[in-house]
């Protein structure tokens, strides 16, 4: 009999593969005994997504009793010091993030394998590709259990090229042998959770759930009432500046957009990275010098930039799990345009808080862009919306809560 997955609600339940279900969300998690005090071990690959992504997460375990080790590449002080004040244990191990490197991710599975026994811990948390991996695998040697979260397929399965492919059919085998053994596999959108189960990726019998992606601080990023009705429409894109996220059509969106729309505004935060489809930075430098886009580089402070904004944009088409800056804006209150995509779409309910468009159509973004530019009335409303989602989907109290529910579930 085919198993189903069962996505995760607001004042429901997580419901697995195999039948068996976490506490409802409107139940207390009962903390654990002080006197068994559980190890656990989250394990990234980017140590400032420890802060950004996991901060709360990492807090909240550390108040259900759990003793929290978080493990990252080349960790900064800063952020050593800032999971301390978390009331957790930073780890360094070595991991080339990226790329294909056989030798390299055998000696971190291993540095994994070693941190693991040391520190005796009784469940693995890895999420991003390689930790996923690397990580289950090294906790399966260990003996030890793993819940392991899936936060979108990123370029290995966006792509078309051979090149893509051919990493694909890699990530797909490493994946295969790696996390079958899992005892849940929590996914951040049902696109993802399907490919697995469609690919062969997860065992038959596996545990799977889907939750809202990683949340939003509804608190850090406050509601902001927006009384805007005039043409000049504050348009904002946050994100790493590479093709798949969109940029070079934003770009385009602006260009057109500018001689009809002279008062509005296409603001930009993110920077380039050593993505061979990242945005040549003198490009960039020429259009805000020209006047079409505004930008604003690398921002610590996204959210000072979100109260200034008007509309949100992210026409990706990359693989995400759900996109942290658009739980942001929603939170905030800012209506979305953003691609019918794996882990976008979710962020969007029909035309109420914002607009789906075809990922990699130009004419869509611009058609999406001007309905804001010609009905501003219509802003105050969506954005209204938008945080309706936010307090109802995408809290990440409720977020955590599913997830240390499946935890407890499988100590």
């Amino acid at each position: 009999m085919e198993n189903k997955i069962i996505p995760s609600g607001f004042g429901g339940s997580i419901v697995f593969k195999n039948g068996t279900t976490t506490m409802p969300l409107n139940q207390t998690i009962k903390p654990i005994n002080p006197k068994m005090k559980k190890k656990i071990l989250i394990i990234c690959s980017y140590d400032g997504s420890l802060i950004t992504f996991r901060g709360d997460f990492i807090q909240d375990l550390v108040k259900e009793g759990y003793s929290v080790y978080a493990a990252a590449p080349e960790m900064s002080s800063k952020v050593n010091e800032k999971i301390k004040e978390f009331g957790a244990s930073p780890l360094s191990f070595q991991l080339k993030r990226t790329g294909l490197s056989p030798f390299s991710d055998i000696r971190s599975m291993l540095q994994l394998k070693k941190i693991i026994q040391k520190h005796q811990i009784d469940i693995v948390f890895p999420y991003t590709i390689k930790p996923v991996i690397y990580g289950s695998m090294a906790a399966n040697l260990s003996r030890t259990p793993v819940v392991s979260l899936i936060t979108g397929l990123g370029f290995t399965f966006t792509g078309i090229s051979l090149k893509a492919r051919l990493l694909q059919s890699i990530a797909e085998f490493l994946y295969k042998i790696s996390i079958q053994k899992n005892k849940l596999v929590i996914f951040q959108n049902k696109d993802d959770a399907e490919l697995f189960r469609k690919r062969n990726i997860l065992s038959n019998i596996q545990n799977t759930s889907v939750v809202n992606g990683s949340g939003v601080n509804l608190d850090r990023y406050s509601y902001r009432e927006n009384t805007n009705t005039t043409g000049a429409v504050k348009f904002l894109f946050v994100a790493r500046l590479i093709r798949e996220k969109g940029i070079h059509l934003y770009i385009e969106a602006a260009k057109m957009l500018k001689s009809k729309f002279p008062m509005a505004e296409f603001h930009i935060i993110g920077a380039p990275d050593k993505s061979p489809s990242s945005i040549n930075i003198k490009d960039l430098t020429h259009f805000h010098d020209n006047g079409v886009v505004i930008y604003h580089g690398r921002q610590n402070n996204v959210s000072y930039f979100l109260g200034k904004s008007d509309i949100f944009v992210l026409p990706t088409y990359y693989r995400e799990g759900v996109p942290r800056s658009i739980l942001e804006a929603l939170s905030v209150g800012l209506p979305i345009i953003t691609t019918d995509s794996p882990g976008c779409r979710e962020t969007v309910v029909g035309s109420e808080n914002g607009k789906l468009i075809s990922p990699g159509s130009l004419e869509e973004l611009v058609g999406a862009m001007q309905f804001f530019l010609e009905n501003p009335s219509a802003i105050h409303q969506m954005g209204i919306s938008s945080r309706e989602l936010a307090e109802k989907k995408f809290d990440v109290k409720i977020i955590n809560k599913e997830i240390i529910s499946s935890l407890n579930l499988h100590l």
